[in-house]
C-alpha cells in the first residue's frame, strides 16, 4: 500500500477534537468518522470471534467423530456377542433379527430426542460483540441526551 497524500497521517490516526473546546460543528463533523471507525472495529471483532468459535467447533467435532467411530466398533463387538449368545438358545437367524429389532427401536428413540434438541438449538452468535455493540449504542444515546 502507498502512503496517503496527507503526509503519512490517516483518518484513523487523526485524533478527535477535544469535546471541551471544540465547536458543535467540529463535534458533529467528527461523529460520522468515529461511528464509521466504531462500526468497522465491531465488525472485525465479530469476525474474529466467529472464526475462533468455528475453529473450536471444528476441532471438537473432529474429536467427537473419532470417539463415535471407536464407540461404533465397540458396539459392533457387543452386538456380535449378543447375537452369538442368543444363538445358543435360538436359531442364529432369529437371534440376529431380534437384536436388529432392538437396535432399530433404540435408533428411533435417539432420533426423536435428537430432533427435539436440534429444534431447541439457537444459532451461534458472537455474543461478546453483540454486548459490546449494545454498550456502544447506549453510550452514544447517553452522549446525545446530554
Amino acid at each position: 500500500m502507498s502512503e496517503p497524500a496527507t503526509g503519512g497521517a490517516t483518518r484513523a490516526e487523526t485524533p478527535p477534537p477535544d469535546p471541551t473546546s471544540a465547536s458543535t460543528a467540529e463535534l458533529v463533523g467528527s461523529l460520522g468518522e468515529q461511528i464509521g471507525t466504531l462500526v468497522r472495529d465491531e465488525v472485525r471483532l465479530a469476525q474474529a470471534e466467529i472464526t475462533q468459535k468455528a475453529k473450536r467447533l471444528g476441532v471438537g467435532a473432529g474429536l467427537f467423530g473419532g470417539a463415535g467411530l471407536v464407540a461404533l466398533l465397540g458396539l459392533n463387538g457387543l452386538i456380535t456377542a449378543a447375537i452369538l449368545g442368543l444363538a445358543n438358545v435360538l436359531p442364529g437367524w432369529l437371534a440376529a433379527i431380534i437384536v436388529a429389532i432392538v437396535l432399530f427401536a433404540v435408533a428411533g428413540v435417539l432420533a426423536l430426542i435428537g430432533k427435539k434438541d436440534v429444534q431447541q438449538a439457537t444459532p451461534p452468535l458472537p455474543t461478546e460483540t453483540l454486548a459490546s455493540v449494545q454498550d456502544d449504542v447506549a453510550a452514544v444515546k447517553e452522549g446525545i441526551a446530554r
